[in-house]
This record gives C-alpha cells, structure tokens and sequence, in this order.
C-alpha cells in the first residue's frame, strides 16, 4: 500500500463523508475534528471505501465485527448504500453504541467478553451468508479510507511537523501515516517524500503496537481499560504493522487515569465531548507522554464522539 492508494479512496467517497474541520486551539497545535463525522467516528471512511472497492454486494450485504464504532460506520454506509448490514458486537459494547446501531437498522448479535471473540463470530457467519466482510482494521481498502483523514489534515493545516492519533488495530493510525506521505504543502519544514512524525498513542492496558514493535511481530495482549469499546484490539492488525514500523512513527502509552482527564479537558476547555477513545492522543499532550518541541506544528486527531454525556464531568 502507498499514498496513490489514499488518493484513489478519497475520490471513491468523495460526497460520502464529511470534510470534518480542524481547529487551531493554540499557535500551531491543531485538533481534526473527526469525532464530528457521519456516525461519529473515522471509521464510515473506511467503510465506504471497502464496500465500494467491491463493485455489486451480495443479496446477503455486509458483515462486521466491532467494538462499536466500526459497526455504526458500517451500518451508516450499508443504509447508505441500500444494503443490509449484519454487526457482532461483545458485551462491552457501550449501550450508547449498541442504541445508535439499533437506529440505523443494523441486524445485532452481541457476543463474546473481547472484539476478538465477537470478529470470530461474524467470520463463522459471514461463511454462512456470503455477505461482504468489512473488517475493522485489517483490510486494505479500510486502511485506504481512513488515510483520507490524512490528505484532510495535511490541506487544512498547510502542513505540520507531527500527528499524534490514538491506535486500537492499528488502521486508523496506518492510514493517517500513508495519508500524509504525500507532497509536502510548499514551505512546510517536512522533508519531500518523508511525511510529518506519528506519535501513536494507546493506552497502558491495551498496548498492541508498543508490544508488537518490542518483538517485531505482533503479538496477542490483554485488553482492558476505558477504551477498550474502541480500542480494545488484541493484536496489532499485519498491515498496520507493517506501515507503522517506519522511522516516521513513535510508540507512547497513557494511563487510563490520564484518557479520563483528557476527556474532561476537553470538554471543560473547548466543549468537544469526546468519548475514551477519542481522548486518547490528547491525553498524550497533557501528560507529556509526548511534549512538542517549541514552535513544532502539531495535529491531534480526536476520533470518536459516540459516549454518554452524563460522564463527561466529574
């Protein structure tokens, strides 16, 4: 995969999703508003693309696992597209994620303690149905689609030194690292075919990349936590590791301690309610896990909207 690849995505769904905004919140740090997308999160980019990279769906339609969020976005697209979308949940699943996709006519199994155990699920009965997998994050054109979030940042901003985003699978971030890789805005600092430095920020509990690049493979890893609704990956998905594994990309982990203040912050500083997730490479910042060089530009991506607001103070 390479940036010609992102290119291709955001032409495929140009008119589908949103040209979400950015914010410049102090002298050259940036937030990308992508928890303000079609079904509150990054994910519909994704998932328009693989179901139009298809051609014609099967009578059967779409299938997915999900934490939440990859299941609103599929739903979102399937209804788009006039087709019917089949989601494996786990027990986790926030009741707010499991409401949004009862709104949207998804067809829902709920099943299994972890992401993992409810993927296993769908992939069982997506051999039944023949209905068209569209995976969370390991899947080409997924990582493809999200990468446009990348061209959006790079435009909007006129280019920055470094993009910090939060990783579960790893497709979010891969896409963002492909999606920036392009021509440099002219008289941005970042170098010609190198593309600004990904802070890629997870949570202690759920550390799938840092664990996977300290033994050069991913590997399996516990998962629990805040985040782990949206997060919650048990393993590094291959192509992002693969991507992510560039010079261009820096491992942080952030305590749950710390995604929860940084979701308070947000919203008592700039009223964006973001849920655990969506904090998560804010919560980056504010700790000092990663601390810009002075005058570094810097985007922080805040990815997913999809909570209860009672929760948001205190």
């Amino acid at each position: 995969m390479d940036y010609s690849d992102v290119l291709a995505a955001a032409s495929r769904i140009d008119g589908l999703v949103l040209r979400t905004p950015v914010l410049e919140v102090s002298p050259g740090v940036f937030f990308k508003l992508e928890l303000l997308q079609h079904s509150g999160s990054f994910k519909v980019r994704g998932a328009f693309n693989r179901m139009l990279s298809a051609g014609e769906l099967p009578p059967s339609g779409v299938i997915a696992a999900s934490g939440g969020n990859h299941g609103l976005a599929v739903a979102y697209a399937a209804r788009a597209l006039g087709v019917r979308a089949e989601i494996f949940v786990p027990e986790v699943t926030s009741p707010v994620k499991v409401a949004g996709l009862e709104a949207l006519g998804a067809h829902i199994t709920q099943t299994g303690a972890i992401y993992s155990e409810a993927a296993e699920a769908a992939a069982k009965r997506a051999a039944e149905s023949g209905a068209l997998v569209v995976h969370a994050y390991d899947q080409a054109e997924v990582v493809a689609g999200q990468g446009t979030t990348g061209l959006e940042i790079v435009e909007q901003t006129g280019g920055v030194d470094t993009v910090v985003v939060a990783v579960g699978g790893g497709g979010f971030a891969s896409g963002i690292t492909l999606g920036t890789s392009g021509p440099p805005v002219p008289g941005s600092a970042v170098k010609p075919g190198s593309g600004p430095r990904i802070i890629a920020v997870e949570p202690e509990r759920i550390p799938t990349l840092h664990e996977a690049l300290r033994a050069g493979h991913p590997v399996p890893v516990e998962v629990g936590g805040v985040a782990a609704d949206a997060l919650g990956a048990t393993k590094i998905g291959t192509i992002a590791f693969e991507i992510l594994s560039s010079p261009r990309v820096e491992s942080v982990l952030v305590t749950d301690e710390a995604i929860v203040e940084a979701r308070r912050t947000l919203w008592a500083r700039h009223r964006v309610a973001a849920e655990p997730a969506g904090a998560t490479a804010y919560a980056a910042l504010l700790t000092g896990a990663y601390t810009p060089a002075p005058g570094e530009r810097v985007a922080v991506v805040l990815c997913g909207s999809n909570t209860d607001p009672s929760t948001l103070t205190p």
